[in-house]
Parts: C-alpha cells; structure tokens; sequence
C-alpha cells in the first residue's frame, strides 16, 4: 500500500524488509529506501504467494522464501529457539480463508516460512476469521477444523481492533468491499499475532506425521454433531470405548465439544495403535493436500 504501516515501523527503529506487489506504489517505497541508510529494504513481491507450488523459475511478484531469507540474512534456528522474524501485514480478504490453511500446513510441516523457526505473525484479518480461530468448542458456527488446528498450533492474541471504514479496500467506487459474514460478527479488521507454540512437536506430533493430524482434526469436524466414539468404530478401531475411557472424554461426546487439546490427545494415542497404518485412512489424505 502507500506506506502507512512501513513508516509507523521505522519511525519505532524497528529494520524492516518490504515487500511490495503493487508497483504503483514500489517507487515511492524505494525512494524512501535511499534515504535511510540501511534500516528499509524494500523487494518486489507479494508475501501471501511465497513458495506456489509451481515448477521452474518464478516470476514475480511471486517469491522464493529462501532467497527471500537469505537476502534478508535471516538463518534458520532451532524450533524452540526464539522467535527469528517477525511479520506484520494486511491479510488479503479475497480468498482469506484459503491462505490461513496454506499458513497452517506450513507451520504444521516446517515448510515455507517456518523452516527458519517460530516465524511470528502480525496480520490484520476479517474479523470473522478471527471469531472462527478463537472459537470454544460447542460454538456451532465458528468452531472449526481450523479452530482446532490454529489453536493447537499458535498462541493467538488479538492486538487491535480496527473498523472497516480506516482502509480503503475498493477504490473504484469509494465503497466498502466487506466480506459478507450471516453468522459471525464482521465489521472490523483485526490486528492478531499468531506465535507457533513453542512445545508444538515435544509429544508424539511431528512434522512427518503433521499431515496426518490435519486430515484426522478435519475428517471428525467434517460432522460436527457426530459422536467420537462413532467415528472411532467407523475407523475399526476394536478399543474405541477403552481409548476414550482413558482419554478421560464422555462415551457420549460429540466432535464439536471436544476442546483442541482432546484431539491432539486421540491423535497421540492413536498413533501407538495399528489404526493409523491401515491404508484406507490414506485415500483422501492427499485431496487436502491440494488446498495448499
């Protein structure tokens, strides 16, 4: 955009990279970048399309996360080290919900962005969204698969709340381009950090097994009012009510009442059971594999 944000972030003495798909805007930000002796760089290109997955050379403003890193000198540290970078941006409100799963199998399997480290996030995004990664179990329309993930995965907090008026988001009439949300509050932009957990892979979670995790949490939330302990005999699992019993989780309980540490538990304690190497749990494992 017109630098607003870049500028709030230099004038805090924070270095800042940009990085600017518009190039009606890119001028004026590499112009300031010649006036401040190394503290901006500015790079063309669009963050929420690092590392498509096409082959071949890419062209801008696509970006490579590691040519992006290492003009950045960034270097990748240990998960649990601190936090290397910090990223602060506008989430794009088309195709939204897209982009927080493709942020969230990155997270989940070292990929991207996060194969440097618990790479934190400082994003304006849709309200709605907001009310979905927050959500309490029992919440019928907010309370997700990406609920379940998102929390699992991140401390989430939520910084600001801005209204939808402060951004110019359609310049073509003057009006106001707001996503259309029935069920779920959305009249502001809300500015929420997202920080990978820390203890994320310190149980029997790991990045090799994560997609397994993610098709497990999606495949139980797909019908929210089904109970576990059917969906458990639907997967020919003889021990289910054994499992459950030990789990300390209600015989009766249905997949929208079980908080996400439960299904980080059940996915844990299947993982020392034949279930998951059954090769039927895989056949539509790779179908959301596509969303990324």
């Amino acid at each position: 955009g017109p630098g607003i944000l870049t500028q709030t972030l230099l004038d805090a003495g924070i270095r800042v990279v940009a990085l600017e798909s518009n190039l009606a805007y890119l001028a004026k930000l590499q112009s300031l970048e010649k006036n401040l002796d190394g503290q901006l760089k500015v790079i063309y290109g669009d963050f929420f399309r690092l590392d498509p997955l096409v082959t071949g050379t890419l062209k801008p403003p696509a970006v490579c996360s590691e040519k992006l890193f290492e003009t950045m000198g960034i270097a990748a540290v240990p998960w649990r080290a601190d936090v290397p970078l910090r990223i602060f941006g506008i989430m794009p409100h088309t195709l939204e919900r897209n982009r927080l799963w493709r942020l969230l199998f990155g997270l989940y399997e070292c990929n991207s962005i996060y194969k440097y480290g618990r790479v934190e996030l400082n994003l304006f995004i849709s309200e709605r969204e907001y009310m979905v990664l927050t959500a309490k179990p029992g919440e019928t329309w907010a309370y997700q698969a990406l609920t379940v993930l998102a929390q699992i995965g991140c401390e989430i907090e939520l910084l600001h709340m801005e209204p939808w008026s402060s951004f110019a988001t359609n310049l073509k009439n003057g009006g106001l381009a707001i996503p259309k949300s029935k069920r779920l509050p959305n009249d502001h932009l809300c500015l929420v950090r997202l920080t990978p957990q820390e203890n994320l892979f310190t149980g029997g979670l790991k990045p090799t097994n994560a997609s397994t995790f993610i098709f497990m949490v999606k495949q139980c939330l797909a019908k929210p009012k089904s109970r576990l302990s059917d969906r458990l005999n639907s997967w020919s699992l003889d021990n289910g009510g054994k499992l459950l019993k030990a789990l300390e989780i209600p015989k009766n309980a249905v997949m929208r009442d079980l908080y996400p540490e439960d299904y980080r538990r059940l996915f844990e304690s299947l993982q020392n059971s034949s279930m998951l190497t059954e090769t039927w749990f895989y056949e539509d494992l790779e179908s959301i594999r596509t969303i990324n």
